[in-house]
């Protein structure tokens, strides 16, 4: 396997990329990947500075380890549960570097309650930020993709979409909404790649699996029956690299597990410059 570098003349050389929830895990890893093929990546999500939240990494730390590297990053604050801060956001991002060709939608926040005590507040509040979030920054950055004929749009799902099947003693219980958001994003993905499709303008998404992140760790989703299932943290943003430099009209309106995504391809995943969060 090749060494960890930033190619600055690789295939993103000149494309700009705005990563939601890119101050840690996997908006910084995915982050991280894009910048490693020469994209401008503009890292957002709600923590800046140490100490803003209580899991570890920073939108500095993904930014300075981007740059430390050689590549080129920055990064700008939002919180996305505010339809002006997402529209200051896109405003903020295209004078850093200019257009947005590549969206991530990985930003996200997470509640875990069964549906017979789920508080409608929790509920609104994970529908803005997962499902109308991300279509609201994709109306922003569309016209400008559509203008220029090319662009990028991924989404970050979960198997939490799949149906529950029998037996269901076996499964973790509290995560219906949570199913719902990704459920509605896969939809709502799928049906703006056929929008789109003329324009040149690739509409994917891609589930991790499931990665040891800060946020996952939180939720205490890695058990003794579960740590089998862990996948490493290189494939979400190896798939996600493949997803916004292929052919358009060729790669578009999938929806798929990092892993078995690569294996299908052949591709192992490239390491990762720098050092991750936490």
């Amino acid at each position: 396997m090749a060494d960890a570098k930033i190619n600055p003349n690789g295939k993103l050389k000149g494309r700009v990329a705005l990563v939601t929830g890119a101050s840690r895990g996997i908006g910084e890893a995915i982050s991280t990947r894009l910048a490693m093929e020469g994209a401008k990546v503009i890292c957002t999500a709600r923590t800046a500075d140490d100490g803003q939240s209580t899991l570890p990494g920073t939108l500095k730390h993904t930014a300075k380890r981007i740059r430390d590297a050689g590549g080129e990053a920055n990064y700008l604050t939002c919180d996305l549960s505010k339809a002006n801060e997402r529209e200051q956001l896109v405003k903020d991002a295209t004078g850093l570097y200019g257009p947005i060709d590549i969206l991530i939608n990985n930003g996200a926040v997470t509640f875990y309650s069964p549906i017979e005590t789920f508080a409608e507040k929790r509920f609104k509040l994970m529908i803005e930020v997962q499902v109308w979030a991300a279509l609201h920054l994709s109306q922003m950055v569309l016209p400008s993709m559509r203008e220029r004929k090319q662009g990028a749009i991924v989404t970050i799902s979960s198997g939490a979409a799949w149906h529950p099947k029998l037996p269901y003693e076996n499964l973790r219980a509290g995560g219906t909404v949570y199913g719902m958001c990704k459920a509605a994003l896969e939809r709502f993905s799928t049906g703006l790649a056929s929008e789109v499709y003329n324009d040149n303008i690739s509409v994917n998404v891609i589930a991790p699996g499931l990665v040891a992140t800060p946020g996952v760790a939180v939720h205490g989703l890695i058990t003794e029956k579960t740590k089998h299932r862990v996948s490493p943290i290189e494939n979400i943003a190896e798939a996600v690299h493949i997803l916004v430099t292929g052919d358009p009209k060729k790669m578009t309106g999938r929806i798929d597990n990092a892993g078995p995504f690569l294996e299908e391809l052949g591709v192992k995943p490239s390491p990762l410059v720098g050092v991750a969060a936490g």
